[in-house]
């Protein structure tokens, strides 16, 4: 099955099985203390819409125990970069619906939370189709290390995902059910 066939299956499933639900702080605990990584880092998050696992709580207590947060702003060319943000300060509307902040200092995230269409035991993710993840994290391994993190619901686990060169495999995929190692 191509990756837009089953990118359309799996957003619709997601869609119809969606309920209000996040992943437990404690999960996404349990790997930044295997890290041994404190506040003051920065954690990359996203807004979530069209459906997607809310990561908002988690983000919200990281702030409140001293942890930096960040939320991507996309560019051209399929291209991201993270700026830095916090819960007292507001947020603009992109042309995609994707809500961005509006301050302009550019970090980059120590830990990244990723949002998923779907994924596979391999940790391999599928995302919406503009390589803007995959592209983002290739750039920044270049010159640092980054624990990366997907989110999503249990039920968005297939098989396999089919994969090319430019896909990038996750350290980690939490969901509502479990931790995938």
């Amino acid at each position: 099955m191509s990756k837009k066939i089953l990118r359309k299956k799996l957003i619709n499933i997601r869609r119809n099985n969606f309920v209000d639900q996040t992943i437990s702080f404690d999960q996404f605990k349990k790997i930044l203390r295997k890290y041994n990584l404190k506040s003051n880092i920065n954690i990359g998050g996203y807004y979530p819409v069209n459906s997607e696992i809310n990561c908002l709580e988690i983000l919200e207590i990281l702030e409140k125990n001293n942890f930096k947060i960040s939320l991507p702003i996309t560019k051209k060319n399929n291209s991201m970069d993270f700026y830095e943000w916090s819960f007292q300060n507001s947020l603009s509307v992109n042309q995609q619906g994707i809500p961005e902040p509006n301050t302009k200092k550019k970090v980059i995230p120590d830990v990244l939370i990723v949002p998923l269409v779907g994924f596979d035991r391999y940790k391999f993710r599928l995302g919406y189709g503009g390589g803007f993840y995959d592209r983002y994290i290739s750039k920044i391994l270049k010159f640092k290390k980054i624990l990366t993190v997907g989110f999503a619901f249990s039920f968005q686990e297939i098989s396999k995902i089919p994969v090319n060169k430019f896909d990038q495999k996750l350290n980690y995929i939490l969901t509502n059910k479990e931790i995938i190692k």
